[in-house]
This record gives C-alpha cells, sequence and structure tokens, in this order.
C-alpha cells in the first residue's frame, strides 16, 4: 500500500507541474511567506481535471472520485515536500499544517455520481464527490468558521505545551464548528487535556444556501399536462471561502461536493460541502416543428401572416380559435421576450376583464410553456422575504419568492385589485427599477450593523383587474375620455408601469357561441381534442417554438427605428394636458422597442422591419386609449385583429387594412412630429 501511495504521490506531482497547478502552488506560498506571519493552517485550492490525471494514472483517478478525503492528503504530502524543498513557506513547521481542497471541473457523466435532489433515497452516507443541480431558493448572510486551530498540552513540563505545531485541527467536509474546536482533546503523549492557542486560529467565510431541483418549479404552474408524481426535499448547501457570495438566489447551479450529515441537535440535516459551483445554462432547441416552418414557408409572403395565424390558433385546448387574439398576440410576444440577462427588453401584461375565469385558465395554460412560469400563490410573498435560519446559526436567511423563482421567465400574480396600497407601490417600484431591496435588521440577527441587499427581478409579469370588482367597489367617474376604461381600483402609477394594459374581446354577458360550446364539451370531457388544429400544433411544439425564438438575436434597422421614434415624439405632444404635461411615460419607447424585437422574434428573424414596428405601435397605442383616451391618431378598438381570420381572403383583407393603418402613423408623425426622419444618433 505504501508503493501505491508513494506511486500516487509522484503522479499528483507530475500532474500539477504539467497543469500549470505547481506554478499557482509557488505564487500562493509567496503570498503567505511575504506576510511574514505565522499560520496554525496554510490553504491551497488545487484545480483537478480528473481526465487529464485518469490518462497519467488511472488509480488515482479513480482514488480521487471515491476518497476525496484522503485524495487530499496526497496532494498535501507533496505541497508539504515541495515547500520544504524549495524553502517557499519559512513559517511552515509540520505537514498538518497543510490543508488541501480539490476543486474537480467536471466527474464522470454517468447515473452514480448525481446526487438527485427528487431521488429516494437520498445517499448522503459515502463521503466521494457527487455532482448535482438546482435552484437556489434560499441564502443566508455569510459568517465565519474555523478553517483550523492550533493546540497546546496544558501540562507545562510536556514537550507539547509550547513550539513546535503538533495539535492541528482542520475543518473537514460535513464538521460542525464543536467538531474542529472544542475542550474534550487530550494530549497523545501524557494525557493532560489540550487548550487552544486562539492567536493562531484561522478563520474562513461560510455561507448557507438551500436548494432544490428543479422540477419543483412544475407544482408552482397553474396548469401542466404532466401527470407524474414525484418527492422533492431541499438541499443544504455550504459554500465556504472562495465560494462564498459565488450563488444568486434564484439562479440555477450545477455544483460538485462531497454529501455530509449535519447534527444540530436531535435533528440531522443532509448537506453538500461544495467544491465546485457553475451557473447551469440549458441549451434551447435548435429547431422548430415541421408544422410551424410549413406555416412560415406558406406565409412568406407578408411579414404579418404568420404571426396571426400563431395567435389565432394559440391555446386551442383552452378557447376556441379565433378567439381572443390580441390577447393571445400578446402573450406569445411577452413569452419571447423572456431572458436572464441584465436591462433586458421585458414586457409585462395587465388584463382587464370580466371574464376571469376563461382569462385565469388562458394565463395559467400560457405559463406552462416556459421552465420558469411561476404562478403566485396569493398566501405568499411576491418578493423575496427574510426569516431566521433554521441550522440554528442565529443568522439571516433570505428567502426566495415567487418573482426570483421566475427568473428569466413570467410571473403570473392573478388578480391585484385586491392588493393593498403597499403591496402595489412595492409591485410598481420593482416594475419601474427591475431590483427590489430586502432589508435585514443586524440586532436581530446577530449582526454589528443593518444590511441591505438588493436582488434583481428579472422575469415578465403578468395580471389582471375584474372590471365587475372594480365597479362594484368603486363609483365610476363621469369625466371619461372617449375609449378610456375605468380601472380606478389601480392606482394610475401602477397601471402606467406595466407594458400593455389589453382589454378582452368578450365581456361576460355576451360570450361568444364558440367559446360557450368549447367551455362546456371539455366541461364534460376534460381531456378531448376539440380541434384538428390541436393536433397538428402541440404543446410541445409550442414549448420548442418559444424557447427557440426567444434566443434569437434581432437589431433593430434604420426604418424601424424612425418609425418609433416618430410615432414616440408625436404621442408625446399629443397626449398632454396643462397640468401634468405629457401623459406619456419616458418607458413608452423601451415598451414600444421591446414589442417590435418580440413581433420579429415571433417572425423567426432577426431584423426588426417597419412591418414589426407597426404592430408594436397600434399595440401600444390601443393600450394609451384605454388608459388615456383616444388620440389624434384615433386607432380602431381592436387594430391588430379588426375582424376575424377565417381563410386566405380575411388575411389578404387584414394585410390591406395594416397598410392602411401603415399610411395613417406616418401621416400622424408628419402632422405631429415634423423632420423625424432627419433625426439621427446624434440628435
Amino acid at each position: 500500500m505504501h508503493r501505491e501511495i508513494q506511486k500516487m504521490r509522484e503522479v499528483a506531482l507530475v500532474y500539477l507541474d504539467r497543469s500549470g497547478g505547481l506554478q499557482k502552488f509557488v505564487h500562493d506560498c509567496k503570498k503567505y511567506n511575504d506576510s511574514n506571519q505565522s499560520y496554525a493552517v496554510y490553504r491551497f485550492v488545487i484545480s483537478i481535471n480528473l481526465s487529464d490525471i485518469a490518462e497519467l494514472d488511472a488509480t488515482l483517478g479513480n482514488y480521487i472520485l471515491h476518497n476525496p478525503i484522503q485524495a487530499a492528503q496526497i496532494f498535501q504530502s507533496v505541497c508539504f515536500i515541495a515547500i520544504r524543498t524549495l524553502s517557499l513557506i519559512e513559517q511552515l513547521q509540520t505537514e498538518a499544517q497543510i490543508s488541501i481542497l480539490l476543486k474537480p471541473t467536471h466527474l464522470p457523466p454517468l447515473p452514480s455520481y448525481i446526487l438527485s435532489l427528487s431521488a429516494f433515497p437520498f445517499n448522503y452516507t459515502s463521503q466521494r464527490f457527487y455532482m448535482s443541480e438546482g435552484i437556489a431558493i434560499a441564502m443566508g448572510t455569510v459568517t465565519k468558521y474555523t478553517q483550523g486551530a492550533r493546540f497546546l498540552c496544558t501540562e507545562e513540563t510536556c514537550p507539547f505545551s509550547e513550539g513546535r505545531f503538533r495539535y492541528i485541527r482542520v475543518h473537514l467536509p460535513g464538521a460542525t464548528e464543536s467538531a474542529t474546536v472544542r475542550n474534550d482533546f487530550v494530549c497523545s503523549l501524557c494525557s493532560s487535556p489540550l487548550q487552544e492557542d486562539m492567536k493562531f486560529r484561522v478563520l474562513g467565510d461560510k455561507q448557507i444556501v438551500e436548494m432544490i431541483d428543479a422540477k419543483v418549479l412544475n407544482a408552482l404552474k397553474g396548469y401542466s399536462n404532466d401527470k407524474s408524481h414525484f418527492t422533492i426535499q431541499t438541499l443544504t448547501v455550504f459554500l465556504r471561502d472562495e465560494l462564498a457570495n459565488k450563488m444568486k438566489i434564484g439562479n440555477h447551479y450545477k455544483i460538485i461536493g462531497i454529501p455530509a450529515c449535519v447534527q444540530n441537535g436531535l435533528q440531522a440535516t443532509a448537506c453538500i460541502e461544495v467544491n465546485s459551483v457553475q451557473l447551469y445554462k440549458p441549451n434551447g432547441p435548435s429547431f422548430v416543428s415541421d408544422s410551424f416552418k410549413y406555416l412560415l414557408s406558406l406565409t412568406s409572403g407578408s411579414c404579418w401572416r404568420f404571426t396571426a395565424i400563431l395567435a389565432n390558433i394559440f391555446a386551442s385546448q383552452v378557447v376556441p380559435p379565433g378567439t381572443y387574439n390580441t390577447l393571445k398576440l400578446a402573450i406569445l410576444l411577452s413569452l419571447v421576450q423572456t431572458c436572464e440577462k441584465e436591462n433586458a427588453d421585458y414586457l409585462d401584461l395587465l388584463i382587464v376583464t370580466s371574464d376571469t375565469l376563461v382569462i385565469d385558465r388562458l394565463l395559467n395554460y400560457s405559463i406552462c410553456l416556459l421552465p420558469r412560469g411561476i404562478r403566485h400563490p396569493p398566501s405568499s410573498e411576491i418578493f423575496p422575504s427574510v426569516s431566521k435560519d433554521k441550522h440554528g446559526t442565529g443568522s439571516a436567511s433570505i428567502q426566495a419568492c415567487s418573482a426570483v423563482l421566475a427568473k428569466g421567465g413570467i410571473c403570473y400574480i392573478g388578480d391585484i385589485s385586491s392588493y393593498k396600497k403597499d403591496k402595489l407601490e412595492l409591485l410598481q417600484s420593482v416594475l419601474e427599477s427591475r431590483m427590489t431591496t430586502v432589508f435585514i435588521p443586524g440586532k436581530k440577527y446577530g449582526e454589528e450593523a443593518d444590511q441591505q441587499v438588493t436582488i434583481s427581478v428579472q422575469t415578465n409579469f403578468w395580471s389582471f383587474v375584474d372590471v365587475d370588482s372594480s365597479s362594484k367597489k368603486h363609483i365610476q367617474k363621469d369625466n371619461f375620455l372617449i375609449g378610456q376604461m375605468d380601472v380606478s381600483l389601480i392606482p394610475p402609477n401602477v397601471v402606467d408601469v406595466f407594458g400593455l394594459l389589453i382589454y378582452n374581446e368578450f365581456p361576460s354577458c355576451q360570450l361568444s357561441s364558440p367559446l360557450v360550446h368549447h367551455i362546456l364539451k371539455k366541461a364534460i370531457n376534460p381531456e378531448a381534442m376539440l380541434y384538428k388544429i390541436s393536433q397538428q400544433f402541440r404543446m410541445q411544439d409550442y414549448e420548442e417554438f418559444i424557447l427557440f425564438a426567444k434566443n434569437l438575436h434581432v437589431e433593430l434597422t434604420s426604418e424601424a427605428e424612425n418609425l418609433i421614434q416618430g410615432y414616440y415624439l408625436a404621442s408625446r405632444r399629443v397626449r398632454r394636458d396643462s397640468v401634468h404635461g405629457s401623459t406619456l411615460s419616458a418607458s413608452a419607447l423601451k415598451i414600444l422597442i421591446s414589442l417590435s424585437k418580440a413581433h420579429t422574434k415571433l417572425s423567426l428573424r432577426k431584423k426588426v422591419l417597419e412591418e414589426d414596428a407597426l404592430i408594436a405601435i397600434l399595440l401600444l397605442e390601443s393600450s394609451l386609449t384605454l388608459k388615456h383616451g383616444k388620440s389624434a391618431l384615433c386607432v380602431a378598438p381592436n387594430p391588430v385583429f379588426p375582424f376575424d381570420l377565417s381563410d386566405e381572403n380575411s388575411l389578404q383583407q387584414r394585410d390591406s387594412y395594416l397598410m392602411q393603418c401603415h399610411h395613417q402613423v406616418l401621416k400622424f408623425i408628419g402632422a405631429y412630429g415634423p423632420g423625424i426622419h432627419m433625426i439621427n444618433d446624434e440628435d
């Protein structure tokens, strides 16, 4: 066995030399040596590429995989010999003072190396490397832990009562603070009690994170075709030293570490000591289904027909084709404008309706087309909150809520007409800044000072207002402008921060005959496919289509940019009053650009054309009319779908109508925004 250990030490030295690890180790030693301070423990992080090590020596590769704590001792011996031979750290006395953290770049892609957060039994007994993945749903503040400590014999005549670093305690995976530092150690030479030499204690950073399998998001959707049952448990993750603050709440991560079981009184908690953290980036589909490709080829002669048909047939499992077309187009546009990038083009929807049941079903169905579609439960918080850490540390733990779990997706918050003033003000603030701040009182959580943690909120918000509820609770005003909608139940500032305000086509007292038939048939047989189109364009096809479209990178053409700028400036001049000035907010320009890009993505193109900008302008103008009344542009009540789409002639008729709208917009710009075509970047 000694011969095998010696051979593995030699291979470890060769690997460090070839991989550049030895050069990094020498650099780290220089930092310790230059400090001229003596430490109980000198800590080194060694990056391990298991494929390269296995090629050098399969025995060492296997040893690192299945006995990482013992394998670290091999690298410990190699590092100690290197320090002594090259005189790298003069203060170092014993090999026990060296602490090695092996950081694997990856593990073999085999089931036996994957620790599933939803599988049973949960294997935490074998102290070897596992790979796991999940979403960070709770995150504690950074606290201190003991990396290592020096102990001395209390018997003055004992040789180990001073001088050499004989008794060194180093933190191991899964060990608690009391396992590293306690008062019942005895001297191996004279059996006298050992006492810690406090001036040599080495402290490090520690952060506790709760992770959960991404499958939990399926349970937070309002509707799903997935009928499978599974059990999900959270996993406690320990991030130490350089890994502290490497995770952000709500993100999806791949981690490599060693599982353990931490005892806290009578309670045992399964946890994992993390050695490596990587942000998980799922690969979106690189294709769309043949059905969508064929439909795209049939409609290639017009920039408007493909998206019109998409909206017309969308969600046929929930509502009949041809109903709620404007709302369905807005939903599709919002779905493809979802991403996890900072300063993304967001598209929030606020729907005014009296058909709350139908609208709720439609929105529930739609959020299931994204991996991160979350229906917010009314009993919980929308934005992150703070609670006391449940692991006995007494520190604060930030809990992810619906808006953070929906990162890069949709957060459907339901009917906001029942929200209280403070909740609406917080929602308004987040929609304006896409940030939320969590306040942590230091006195309550054992800290010297208060803390404020700012969390990015990267999601689109969907909500609706029940107009029947609004009319019952509020007296309607008499001074409404033409086309203006009564949403007085919601503060105007909150209404304005939503990108689009949409009024659905059918009031509850005038439900269309196809919708009534659809609801009745679905009530009798919920699993029935009522339309052939539902078989041709399945829910899975829409999922793949949206994931493909949302990842397209699109750019504005100069023609589209001029049309958007012209309409925006003209509208600011037209929509104004003597008291408040322009009623058009500065965010309207961002909304126009977001809508234009979304229509381009939905059309599977990469250049934003004037045709895309026109759809954006009509949708926004319709929304502004509901908020503030008609303007000089004077669009129809349903400008994007003025009539039913039943055949080729109706599509041709719609194209002609949209061309007329285009000319009407150009005249509007010419009348109220003169010289806009001359605007350049410098202006």
